[in-house]
């Protein structure tokens, strides 16, 4: 081959690779974005993730919740080893993708994130960027978006049209020895009052007609703003925002939870008669080891005085088997005391031995399989007392929210039941419709552990032609 032919070809194959390299750079930079955000753990990592979803589609961006996109931001969840497992599992899997060319880009915010980020950079460095619980603007600085800080209130919500999650405030000043929430939130910081009320009328707007109140601890919002425990004027203002129907608590603290709110779920027809208390445990040496500051005679009568203020009320509770120094003597205790109560509602938790807590210095000398038959055994009786419950519901009726349509049912819940946690109403969709998001009189005409089984009082208005 000749000089010149030889330059020639040198000049064809530069030309090709530039071609080639401007049209992917070019179909690249033509392409539209469209940023994924995929939510792991609770439900304020649900908020959480939805105030991040609002400020993107305020700066024009397409985003969208757990579907396909060139761009994926993870929510992680670093509470306990579970959730742990399941975000790592969840980054290595966009990671894989972004490896194969089907995603861009991995950002990974939220608790796991706060927590081990030196790890996980050490670790996944195929991941973009890492950001903390409170790096919402610099986060949306790498998604080439900025901070309305304007944006009160505006969220896109992930939740059915009928209910969504109103976080009231933000991280714990409790000092639990089992928990890393302090250290991946931050200290308690309550929302104001008027900031709440007006991202409720925006959620009314929308068509929200149920609120599901949200904290680390709601018994302790408005200490850090207003000087005192300010839930009960919280929800005196929430009742008053047309359109809302139902209003929910989650996550209050057994220790010095304020009463007035029990006047105020008595008072006001939208305030469900609900409420949701972990409690953790019964056993004195263990609510001591944990730093609950409370007894077992204690947080009994906390109860009795609950049911007695509030008759109708439902309780729903957690528990937390296999704590370091728990013996035989301790669970049974907890067992029998769960059998005494008789909990409306109650959901049981493996301890899971986590870094940088005060139970870390403990000696986690229970079994795996004896923590998981402990919490087994906890469950199997709470399935007895719930079905027990569920079949006095027969012939009741009660007026109940559809939430969705699954299979041959449509699902809906009463007031005495949270949204993924609790009870649930079927009613036979080949037989009635009902729109989602609307509030129907039940009559219950079955009943299993977990589910009620019913169809509406005035079937004419519902039943399929």
């Amino acid at each position: 081959m000749g000089k010149k032919s030889y330059e020639n070809n040198i000049v064809r194959y530069a030309y090709c690779i530039f071609a080639h390299y401007f049209t992917v750079m070019r179909t690249k930079s033509l392409k539209k974005n469209k940023i994924n955000v995929v939510t792991l753990g609770c439900s304020k990592n649900v908020y959480d993730s939805e105030v991040l979803m609002g400020q993107l589609r305020a700066n024009d961006k397409e985003v969208v919740h757990e579907e396909e996109g060139n761009i994926v931001v993870i929510n992680t969840c670093g509470f306990i080893a579970n959730a742990k497992e399941e975000s790592v599992n969840t980054i290595l899997e966009f990671v894989e993708k972004k490896n194969a060319g089907d995603v861009d880009k991995v950002f990974v915010t939220g608790c796991l994130s706060e927590r081990y980020k030196p790890d996980l950079q050490k670790e996944i460095p195929n991941v973009d960027e890492f950001f903390g619980t409170s790096e919402l603007p610099s986060l949306l600085k790498a998604l080439e978006a900025d901070y309305k800080h304007e944006l009160i209130g505006e969220r896109l919500t992930t939740t059915p049209k009928n209910y969504a999650y109103l976080k009231i405030a933000e991280g714990c000043d409790r000092p639990c020895s089992f928990c890393a929430i302090p250290i991946m939130r931050g200290k308690h910081k309550s929302t104001p009052i008027e900031d709440l009320v007006v991202e409720a009328e925006k959620l009314a707007a929308k068509g929200v007609k149920e609120l599901v109140l949200i904290a680390q601890d709601l018994t302790y919002y408005g200490l850090d703003l207003y000087k005192k425990r300010n839930l009960a004027e919280l929800l005196k203002a929430l009742v008053k925002v047309e359109g809302i129907e139902w209003i929910r608590l989650h996550y209050a603290f057994p220790t010095g939870f304020p009463m007035d709110v029990l006047d105020v779920m008595n008072e006001e027809p939208k305030v469900c008669n609900y409420l949701d208390i972990p409690l953790q445990h019964i056993s004195d040496s263990v609510l001591k080891s944990m730093r609950r500051g409370t007894t077992h005679a204690k947080t009994t009568q906390l109860i009795k005085d609950f049911r007695a203020a509030v008759p109708n009320m439902t309780i729903r509770t957690t528990l937390i088997v296999g704590y370091p120094g728990e013996t035989e003597e301790d669970f049974l205790e907890l067992k029998n005391w769960v059998e005494e109560m008789r909990f409306e509602r109650l959901g049981c938790f493996t301890y899971s031995h986590e870094e940088n807590t005060h139970a870390y210095t403990l000696e986690d000398n229970v079994p795996e399989d004896v923590k998981q038959d402990r919490a087994n055994q906890i469950m199997e009786i709470q399935s007895q007392i719930s079905w027990e419950l569920n079949q006095q519901k027969i012939g009741e009726t009660f007026r109940c929210i559809i939430d969705r349509k699954e299979g041959n049912y449509f699902i809906g819940r009463t007031e005495f039941d949270s949204p993924d946690v609790d009870n649930e109403v079927l009613i036979d969709a080949t037989k009635y419709y009902i729109k989602h998001g609307e509030f129907v009189d039940i009559k219950i005409n079955e009943a299993a552990d977990f589910d009620l089984y019913g169809e509406p009082v005035e079937q004419s208005n519902f039943i399929r032609e």
